[in-house]
């Protein structure tokens, strides 16, 4: 076979696979401007719709980001520097005057010049430097340092004391029969004056505290004291704290024996009582207990086994002889002073990012600092609360980072946890210090946005160090006995928010809407402060609750929301009831656009867990907002179509560009109607009464508006001017396209317009009244595409048939393929056009009128041609079936079910017969008859009869036996029916004529119980088609009788025909009741194919059926 049987469109197997048009809602298509027609009175005219557009997309574009609830990272936006927050030089300490700077520096060089000990790693031990510093920080003179250091030096030498720390020993001898011991320490100084020998190079100089040292003489009483015992370890931990007068910090030495203790006697006592013993003797009197109460064996083995590492410190305090300390002022004051001399010469003003200094002091300073606090025996407590106390007053007057802050409270709480106690003096004034720092901290949290804002991360990251700060302060409010805080610090901190809060409320209003103003120039206003505090309110739950709630327990979120909320509820309700009687367009669309914000944050409150909508200010707020609402989607009705009909105007039928094939007033509509859908969901309006009235009357404008939209594309391509023998029409193919991008894009939008309806309505179901007009809708949209595509196809008629007629006059020396090539490749080009040109929907609507446009035209090409060649059939049968695989394109084109129903099942039809010979013909008549019973109902009535075959006699038993409701076709309303009976076909039964039943006056039921015969072999009532037809006239005495229906019966259901009937009577077989009908088309075809046959048996049994049609009427 030739292989264009195989003749598939390239174009149809790439249907499937393009993808359809997606609505693209980035932005409109740019139309020029054009005058609109001048719109009816009263409605509001900006231009042609599209600045109306314009601002509806703004009002879009302003709930795009009010989709859920707030992420942190899309709030903070900007890492710049945080805002400078306020300082004031008067929260710092007071000013020294000029006197007290003297005597402070005074104290500094005192500090340096009588330093002892060794220096740190990180400290300088360069006293020259050390001096150089100090002259830099009080901006001395030469000759002034010069004199100070003099008179310093003259002043009364220190005295020192060195400070010592036993903590703890490990791994100690076992000198107890339980293999523990029972240990404790003896420690003393030993003084320059002893007559202590120098230590030898060979051997390492030791002393001991028991009977027999000759290395030196008794130790004064004053330079000994021992620890407390601890039984039975060998790991002792003391950690406790002595105090010994030095003479000579170069000579003096420490020693520590460790001893096991064994006596009875307290040898805690005896050694303690050593400092209450004057003279020598007494003090040999005491060491001689001690030698004593040692055991036998405790001076066996070298004195290493009986000591342990010294765990110590040198410190050095100076009983000063300055104008200082002659004046009383302590070590403690005088550490402040110079403390806070040192941070404000550290942290210098000038440098770029002051904010984020963290007290980083240069080495002198560290080291002048270390010295004071040890030669002043100042504790860590009382170190830790003094950089506090100087740290944060400093903050006040020049900003630090807050982490440095944090971590001096830290260091505080460590040591306060430790010590637990400080002088009233000093408890105070650290209590002082944290009332300022926390009234400080209040103020910024007053003006939390301004210091701290949402957008900024460093801003935020310095309001968490700030907060953590705050909490450290609230661990120490049990811990005072003089309390810095009159209530609890979160109660200050939440009443500061809520006047913060109400502070920037009053700020906003008064710019943005004062109270003065007229109520028109307010709205505008007061939308602003709506989406203002709508802002603010994503970023106290984005950003500020959580850091609130989980460093300090204050619900921030929930605080600011319910104040600000009723705020804005109260001037909304004020300005409402001043604008409805002054209800204009331009009030109207302020209006809603309020409400859309108001309702956002209600919205917002109700997508948070847990939260109820119901108790807010704003519950309730829609209904002063409800004329407005009204007279806002009037308004939306006119400027819609004023933008459609400025989309159609400018457009030229054209595709967009090359990825899209609908024209810019399609998507233009689209746009529009995407536009309202997002609207009345933003608008989700709580009444559901309201709403259904609302949403109904806003479907029935949009559905308005989109056949508006379809009435205009049909005037614009009615005026287009036609191109001379163009087949494929493109501006057709575009409005084809918008249709269809319009039916998508309104159906779509209407869906999205459903509403609320209480308990009684479905979830997932669209309400009633919208369902209707949705789908009345598509239906017309349906009906105009399909209007379009007949336009389109009609262009194509000419050339289907004259292609069909050319199959159908090819000689039949012509293949079957080399004649129907012409017509496939004609569809191929155009299909590819119209592929080029229509999107999957439209090609596929196309492809259907197409399809049936060829089977018009090949049924046609039949009719027209008679008592032709079985050949001419056969080739156009090779047609049909080339066409089916065609559009069928391997199952990228149109489906076979659909391909293979309607008038191709009539054409194939006509084909099977037209290669049939005349009987079989005649036999498919009476074959129709038999198929049609199933389809008919009880229009025509019904008959009763009961058939049966003797075989015995070999005849055929027919029993009509009643009818009912036949119709009336007399005038009286009745009829005077009759039945014939007849055998079919004729060539099976040549020899048998037709019976007639009595005629049965006046009824629409007749009862007849006649029996007729009809001798014929039983092989005859066996054959296909063999039936007996039954015919039910009206009798009419003046005229012809009329047709009142017939019925058929298949001769192969009857008992006795299949196989001999075994018992019984005719009467005992069951009757079967039979449905009057009228001949069908598929009846009447078998017919037209015999009549155009001029064979003798053709024309006597069409001539006979013709005289039986004279008697029927159409069907009534």
């Amino acid at each position: 076979m030739s292989t264009l049987l195989e003749i598939k469109s390239s174009v149809l197997r790439q249907v499937q696979v393009c993808p359809s048009f997606r609505r693209r809602t980035e932005e409109e298509p740019a139309s020029g401007s054009a005058d609109p027609p001048e719109p009816t009175a009263g409605a509001w005219k900006p231009g042609d719709g599209v600045e109306f557009f314009a601002q509806m997309r703004l009002i879009l574009k302003k709930g795009e980001g009010r989709q859920g609830l707030p992420c942190p990272e899309v709030l903070l936006r900007s890492s710049s520097p945080a805002p400078a927050e306020p300082v004031d030089p008067s929260r710092g300490l007071r000013t020294l005057s000029q006197e007290e700077v003297d005597m402070l520096y005074e104290e500094a060089l005192y500090t340096v010049l009588h330093r002892a000990g060794t220096m740190g790693p990180d400290q300088v031990d360069d006293e020259e430097a050390l001096l150089s510093y100090l002259q830099q920080v009080f901006g001395t003179g030469p000759e002034e340092h010069a004199v100070a250091v003099e008179r310093v030096k003259k002043a009364k030498a220190p005295t020192y004391a060195l400070k010592v720390s036993v903590m703890r020993a490990k791994n100690l001898l076992a000198k107890d029969p339980n293999g523990f011991s029972d240990p404790y320490c003896m420690l003393g100084i030993l003084p320059a004056s002893g007559a202590v020998r120098e230590p030898s190079p060979h051997k390492e100089q030791r002393f001991s505290f028991r009977k027999g040292s000759k290395r030196g003489g008794p130790l004064p009483a004053k330079c000994i004291q021992v620890t407390e015992v601890k039984s039975s370890t060998l790991n002792p931990v003391w950690k406790e704290h002595f105090l010994f007068e030095i003479e000579d910090v170069g000579t003096d030495q420490l020693h520590l024996d460790i001893w096991d203790h064994d006596d009875d006697v307290s040898l805690v006592e005896a050694c303690r009582k050593l400092n209450e013993v004057i003279g020598l003797k007494g003090v040999s009197r005491y060491f001689k207990q001690i030698v004593k109460s040692a055991r036998a064996n405790g001076t066996a083995g070298p004195t290493e086994d009986h000591t342990d590492d010294f765990l110590g410190c040198l410190n050095i305090p100076v009983r000063r002889d300055t104008n200082m300390s002659q004046r009383g002022r302590s070590g403690f004051l005088s550490y402040l002073l110079l403390l806070n001399r040192l941070l404000q010469f550290e942290h210098r003003a000038e440098e770029p990012n002051s904010s984020s200094w963290r007290g980083e002091l240069s080495g002198p300073a560290a080291t002048v600092l270390c010295l004071h606090g040890a030669q002043s025996n100042l504790s860590a407590l009382q170190l830790a609360v003094l950089h506090w106390q100087v740290s944060s007053r400093h903050h006040q007057t020049r900003t630090l980072d807050y982490g440095y802050l944090l971590g001096l409270l830290e260091d505080l709480q460590a040591h306060w946890e430790e010590a637990g106690s400080l002088p009233q003096e000093q408890e105070e004034g650290l209590a002082d210090s944290f009332s300022a720092f926390s009234e400080f901290g209040l103020q910024l949290l007053r003006q939390l946005r301004d210091y701290f804002p949402a957008t900024n991360s460093t801003a935020v990251y310095r309001l968490e160090l700030l907060l953590k700060c705050l909490g450290k302060l609230q661990l120490f409010q049990p811990s005072f006995e003089i309390c810095p805080f009159e209530t609890e610090l979160n109660m200050d901190i939440a009443a500061a928010l809520k006047r913060g809060n109400r502070e920037w409320f009053d700020k906003l209003l008064n710019t943005q809407s004062p109270r003065e103003q007229p109520g028109p120039q307010r709205l505008a206003g007061l939308i602003k402060l709506a989406d203002t505090i709508y802002e603010d309110l994503q970023s106290c739950y984005g950003i500020y609750a959580s850091l609130f709630h989980s460093i300090i327990k204050v619900d921030f979120f929930t605080l600011t929301f319910r104040q600000l909320e009723r705020l804005v509820a109260e001037e909304a309700w004020v300005l409402t009831e001043e604008l409805s009687p002054k209800m204009t367009l331009e009030v109207a669309l302020g209006l809603f656009e309020l409400y859309l914000t108001l309702a956002d944050i209600q919205r917002f409150w109700s997508s948070i867990p847990g939260r109820d909508s119901r108790s807010l200010a704003l519950a309730g707020i829609h209904a002063p907002f409800l004329p407005a609402v009204k007279l806002w989607l009037q308004v939306l009705r006119d400027q819609t179509k004023w933008r459609l009909q400025g989309a159609v105007d400018v457009d030229t039928l054209e595709p967009m560009d090359a990825s899209s094939k609908h024209s810019s007033s399609a998507a233009t509509a689209s746009l529009c109607f995407s536009h309202i859908q997002e609207l009345w969901a933003c608008l989700a309006w709580p009444d559901p009464a309201q709403a259904q009235t609302l949403g109904t009357q806003l479907s029935q404008d949009l559905c308005e508006a989109a056949l508006f939209y379809t009435e205009l594309l049909r005037k614009k391509v009615d005026a287009q001017p036609g191109a001379a023998g163009e087949a494929v029409s493109e501006p057709l193919c575009v409005v084809l396209n918008d249709v269809e991008l319009l039916r998508k894009a309104a159906g779509q939008a209407l869906r999205g317009l459903a509403w609320p309806e209480g308990a009684a309505g479905l979830e997932g179901t669209l309400p009633r009244p919208l369902l209707s007009c949705t789908q009345a809708l598509d239906e017309d949209l349906q009906r105009e595409a399909r209007t379009v595509t007949a336009h389109l196809t009609s262009k194509m008629v000419g050339d289907v048939r004259k292609y069909v007629q050319h199959v159908s006059l090819s000689p039949d020396s012509i293949q079957n393929d080399e004649a129907v090539a012409p017509l496939l490749k004609y569809l191929d080009e155009k299909l590819a056009l119209l592929n080029a040109s229509l999107v999957k929907e439209n090609l596929n609507r196309v492809l259907e009128a197409l399809w049936e446009l060829l089977l018009q035209a090949i049924l046609q090409a039949l009719g027209a041609n008679r008592d032709v060649s079985a050949d001419f059939y056969g080739r156009f049968h090779f047609t049909l079936e080339a066409l089916v695989n065609f559009f069928h394109a391997e199952g990228q084109g149109l489906p076979l079910e659909s391909l293979r129903d309607g008038s191709y099942k009539r054409l194939e039809e006509e084909l099977r017969l037209h290669q049939c010979s005349t009987r079989e013909c005649i036999e498919q008549y009476y074959l129709d008859k038999l198929k049609q019973r199933s389809m008919e109902h009880n229009r025509f009535g019904r008959l009763s009869v009961r058939c049966h075959y003797e075989a015995a006699e070999q005849r055929l038993a027919v029993e009509v036996l009643h009818a009912a409701d036949l119709l009336p076709l007399d005038a009286n309303g009745l009829s005077d029916p009759f039945v014939i009976v007849e055998l079919g076909p004729p060539h099976l039964f040549p020899l048998v004529r037709s019976q007639r039943t009595q005629v049965k006056s006046r009824t629409l039921h007749p009862v007849y119980d006649e029996l007729f015969y009809f001798s014929v072999p039983a092989e005859a009532c066996r054959r296909r088609g063999a039936c007996v037809l039954f015919t039910v006239m009206d009798h009419d005495w003046l005229s012809t009788n009329d047709f009142a229906g017939e019925a058929a019966l298949g001769l192969g259901s009857v008992g006795g025909v299949a196989r001999p009937q075994v018992g019984g009577s005719a009467r005992a077989s069951q009757p079967v009741t039979l449905h009057l009908r009228r001949p069908r088309a598929q009846v009447r075809s078998a017919l037209r194919m015999l009549e155009g046959r001029p064979n003798k048996e053709a024309q006597e049994f069409v001539k006979r059926l013709r005289e039986l049609e004279k008697y029927m009427e159409a069907d009534p």
